[in-house]
């Protein structure tokens, strides 16, 4: 009883690789009792760790995390996951190892633990449709690279492909190659073809998946510009509402906030952290430029951020996108919260902005 009180107190820390992981063990005085590796596997896990007593075991978020930890956690340990951005003293240390690091990460949890800043994984299903949308995302981007390639390569032949949009540029791209790269191209032109039937498959799949799983991504789309992936990406990334105090807590949690490096007087205007996903980043901002653009309807949140870009400035217009982002991402949390009926046009008697030059 006495050998399982002291196993109790024990601090692990784990430092997770993909192959093999390191573990260093400390005791009640801070004492390092143990260090050691073993397989970044679900055995050699359960072999080292299973038939202990309830330990704590830092280790830090990263592509194994999510299992390693839930494992863990039904092991009967205790389980932080460190925000890695929070561990700066980790990759600034002269003498960096994966052994170092395992002792750091024991020592900080044995310490205190809130200075891990403890991350809770998402849950397996919603892991899985994010990497869904995930998925959707990486052959968008692919397909954008393959169509700046195109573009690119005709200009030095005289050649230029006409404007159109990117599930159209496999056809509308023929007309504008010349002959010399027609048998050059034609592989990246099928390419293109292919990857936007794909994604045009992702598209309905995930509009499947919003409305049968997520109802609450309809709430969502009661702003104009928040479409079925903007909303389905804010609700899997978020997953639950009620761990965030506040709405306006959701602008910082999704790096939408600008970094501070105040000192005395001194107030530097300094750009966003960049915290957070950054793909629900560029879905909100996306969003923000249909808002502010020439198509998004005349809403409070458009005529905040036009009255907000004609303060004028160098980078007046790309400030007030951003800060429309943010705005969006606290309305969204708002909406899923109360889950009341959206009014665009609360402030209707306000005079109207004129419109964003280019």
């Amino acid at each position: 009883m006495e050998d399982s009180k002291k196993e109790a107190d024990r601090t692990v820390g784990l430092d997770l690789g993909d192959r093999q992981s390191h573990y260093c063990i400390l005791d009640t005085q801070g004492a390092s009792m143990e260090e050691g590796r073993l397989a970044t596997t679900k055995s050699g896990l359960e072999g080292r760790f299973g038939a202990c007593a309830r330990m704590r075991i830092a280790l830090e978020a990263g592509t194994h995390s999510a299992w390693v930890s839930a494992l863990l956690s039904a092991l009967g340990h205790e389980v932080l996951v460190a925000n890695p951005r929070k561990l700066r003293a980790i990759y600034e240390n002269d003498s960096k190892s994966d052994k170092a690091d395992a002792e750091y990460l024991a020592r900080v949890a044995r310490l205190d633990p809130k200075l891990l800043s403890p991350l809770t994984h998402r849950g397996e299903e919603t892991r899985r449709d994010l990497a869904m949308l995930r998925s959707r995302d990486a052959l968008v981007c692919v397909r954008t690279q393959l169509i700046n390639h195109v573009r690119g390569s005709v200009k030095p032949f005289a050649g230029r492909v006409p404007s159109c949009s990117s599930n159209a540029f496999h056809t509308r791209a023929v007309e504008g190659i010349p002959a010399p790269l027609e048998e050059v191209l034609s592989g990246v032109l099928e390419t293109i073809e292919t990857l936007s039937a794909q994604i045009k498959v992702y598209d309905k799949r995930l509009e499947a998946i919003a409305e049968e799983r997520y109802p609450q991504t309809a709430l969502l789309r009661q702003v104009p510009g928040v479409g079925p992936l903007t909303s389905l990406g804010y609700v899997l990334v978020l997953e639950d509402p009620k761990r965030f105090k506040s709405s306006r807590s959701v602008g910082s949690y999704l790096g939408l906030r600008p970094r501070q490096g105040d000192s005395g007087s001194i107030r530097p205007q300094l750009r966003i952290t960049k915290a957070g996903d950054v793909l629900l980043r560029r879905l909100l901002v996306n969003s923000a430029h249909y808002i502010l653009g020439h198509f998004g309807p005349d809403t409070d949140l458009k005529r905040w951020g036009l009255a907000l870009a004609q303060r004028g400035g160098k980078s007046a217009k790309k400030r007030a996108v951003v800060a429309v982002a943010r705005k969006l991402a606290v309305l969204l949390h708002r909406l899923w919260i109360t889950g009341e009926v959206y009014e665009s046009l609360r402030k209707a008697s306000k005079p109207v902005p004129q419109k964003l030059s280019a």
